[in-house]
């Protein structure tokens, strides 16, 4: 006879939401930190799964596999918001519309409801049926993190390096930025190459997302940042010291009068925009084969009464189950039909009808080719995301390139209507946060649902989690980018929003008609040269557009790495301690920056001092820092996989 199932699992508790939704603001706000000073985020998922079993550890709470995957869910929900509204929302700054705080929040959330009511109807296709040829990586991983550490407190103890981490970051942070201790860059001028300048930046966040993303990924991101220091950059200084009148598009000075970081401004700036955008786009054209099978599929499913999911399915090659194999599970649900039409709906009846959604005064119709854009661009893009986070995970879905074919189709439109005012602009940008957060959500969800696929979850408490987790964490993003962007300038060396400054670049372009074609053109042939040598092009175009000193700390944590792999895998079944670590470098660095932006925005601290050791003394002591934060590193990675490689006995 076979044994009756046990009693269901606590799932959907208060504490599982409590904890997810703290874990929430605090990622959501160092993400929205880090996308401003180098156009990248982090996937919250492990990190936080790990830290929900060191909370209820610490406050002796029982927890479930369960709760800590929906506590997971939920605060994973800011990662995509973040994405978004850093992508566009500065630029608004820079125009001198700084938006209201309510409109960022609102935006941030029809994003995110976009993106889960569009996702849902594709969950039993993408997660179920296609369980095998979808791996969805970060939610295969997060669910051997959370088998881990379910199995007890031994196999949790790597927990302890996100703390650890957390305060390695925050103290680096206030040392370097609020107490100016030391100086907050290496650098050194190249002889014979007119103005080349090698420099890095001392910031743990930045070394520890090199380490996430690993040595070739990193080395990717800098090599394009050393074509632009040590050959872009020399080749206009040596090419300008012929010229006797302003070279295009500065209209002033000429190139001799100009430094490196001016050449930089004027021209490279665009080299690295061309670059990015044709990367994006041609990262989402290579899609378009699984964008139209997926919509084939969702319409042979739909058909076939698979695709809706409101139903019940039987378990398949799953991990704990609370029911026998091949029978019906009640718990495998959705939330129902009407959620994802009212949810679509909603998004764009409210962008449409309801003023000051989008920034700038807008006319009835205007209003309403925004509202189509929103959904026709968002539900699209939420297929192409899901679909394709399956095959290449979170870290290289191609928000960048959804948001300029978003923003390139709207602005067309506008452009052709003869709006092309700066509040029209203006609204055309943010046309392009929702659909960026929207796609961005809809592969954070894939992500979180395989998980939960895994681990035995309720898909509707997941997608109700995320509700909730996106309902607190717009607060916490919105409230960061306006932090920020009033504390500093953004485009600065402080926070140069490299995202929001292209999409910037690429609206006024499209709407005046004033690109330097040539010079864009340049990047998008480094673009197309990089992809067809086998690299990322998206990797390789940021490191383009984004000045040296922020890719060469990546291309560090990258080296680290390196070195930590040649001592052997991770043990079988347990966490990597050193990606613990390096995610709380990034959530103390990242949250140290935001009470620091606080404290400058206040009045209470100065921008900026002269720091107290300079000159080579201050270099050395920087460079101090740096190797401190790498063998941090080290060392909390070193111990297990020195272990795991020994010989057993």
């Amino acid at each position: 006879m076979t044994p009756s199932p046990g009693p269901p699992l606590a799932e959907f508790t208060l504490k599982a939401i409590v904890t997810g939704i703290v874990l929430g603001i605090v990622f959501g706000a160092a993400n929205a930190y880090l996308g401003l000073r180098v156009g990248l985020t982090v996937s919250a998922s492990i990190p936080a799964a790990v830290l929900t079993v060191a909370v209820f550890q610490a406050l002796r709470l029982r927890g479930t596999i369960l709760e800590a995957n929906l506590s997971q869910t939920v605060a994973s929900a800011s990662t995509s918001l973040a994405t978004g509204t850093i992508f566009t929302i500065p630029a608004l700054f820079l125009w001198g519309m700084a938006p209201p705080y309510w409109q960022v929040v609102v935006l941030a959330f029809l994003g995110a409801l976009l993106g889960l009511s569009a996702m849902i109807p594709l969950r039993r296709l993408l997660i179920v049926r296609e369980h095998r040829e979808l791996p969805y990586p970060e939610g295969t991983a997060c669910a051997a993190v959370l088998r881990a550490t379910a199995a007890g407190p031994a196999k949790a103890s790597g927990s302890a390096w996100i703390f650890r981490g957390i305060a390695v970051g925050a103290a680096v942070k206030v040392a370097i930025t609020l107490l100016y201790l030391a100086p907050g860059e290496l650098s050194a001028a190249l002889p014979v190459l007119p103005k080349a300048e090698l420099a890095l930046e001392v910031a743990p966040a930045l070394i520890a997302v090199g380490y996430i993303l690993g040595f070739r990924q990193s080395a990717v991101c800098v090599a394009g940042a050393l074509i632009s220091a040590v050959v872009i950059i020399p080749l206009i200084a040596w090419l300008g010291t012929g010229l006797s009148a302003p070279l295009y598009p500065e209209t002033q000075r000429l190139v001799t009068e100009m430094d490196a970081g001016a050449i930089w401004s004027k021209y490279v700036r665009y080299i690295g925009a061309g670059a990015v955008a044709v990367a994006g786009i041609l990262t989402v054209l290579r899609g378009l084969p699984a964008m139209y099978s997926a919509f084939t599929a969702v319409a042979r499913g739909a058909r076939a009464g698979e695709v809706g999911g409101w139903g019940n399915t039987a378990r398949a090659d799953r991990g704990p189950s609370r029911v026998h194999a091949g029978e019906i599970d009640p718990a495998d649900r959705d939330l129902p039909g009407t959620f994802v039409i009212g949810g679509i709906v909603t998004v764009v009846l409210v962008a449409g009808l309801v003023p000051g959604v989008f920034a700038g005064e807008m006319s009835v119709a205007q209003r309403a080719v925004l509202a189509c854009g929103v959904g026709v661009f968002g539900v699209l893009f939420v297929a192409v995301a899901a679909r394709i986070v399956g095959l290449v995970g979170v870290s290289s879905q191609p928000t960048s390139g959804i948001a300029l074919v978003t923003l390139l189709g709207t602005a067309s439109v506008f452009a052709a209507n003869g709006w092309t005012t700066p509040d029209a602009r203006a609204a055309v940008l943010t046309v392009g946060t929702i659909v960026a957060i929207a796609a961005s959500k809809a592969g954070d969800i894939s992500q979180d649902l395989k998980t939960g696929w895994l681990v035995g979850a309720t898909p509707a408490r997941q997608q109700l989690g995320q509700v909730i987790g996106a309902a607190f964490a717009c607060w916490a993003v919105a409230a960061t980018v306006l932090l920020l962007g009033h504390a500093y300038e953004f485009g600065s060396a402080e926070i140069p929003a490299p995202q929001a400054m292209l999409m910037k670049t690429i609206v006024e372009g499209v709407l005046a008609g004033s690109l330097p074609w040539d010079l864009v053109l340049t990047g998008a042939g480094l673009s197309i040269g990089a992809m067809l040598c086998g690299v990322s092009g998206l990797a390789f175009a940021i490191g383009v557009y984004l000045p040296l000193a922020a890719m060469a700390p990546l291309y560090v944590g990258g080296c680290v790495r390196a070195l930590v792999e040649r001592q052997g895998p991770t043990p079988e079944g347990q966490s990597d301690p050193g990606i613990l670590a390096a995610s709380g470098l990034v959530a103390g660095e990242g949250l140290a920056g935001v009470v620091i932006a606080a404290l400058v925005g206040g009045g209470i601290a100065p921008k900026a001092l002269e720091p107290a050791v300079s000159g080579p003394a201050g270099q050395l002591v920087s460079l101090l820092v740096v190797l401190a934060v790498c063998a941090f590193l080290l060392r909390s990675a070193t111990p297990r996989r020195a272990s795991a490689s020994s010989p057993a006995g």
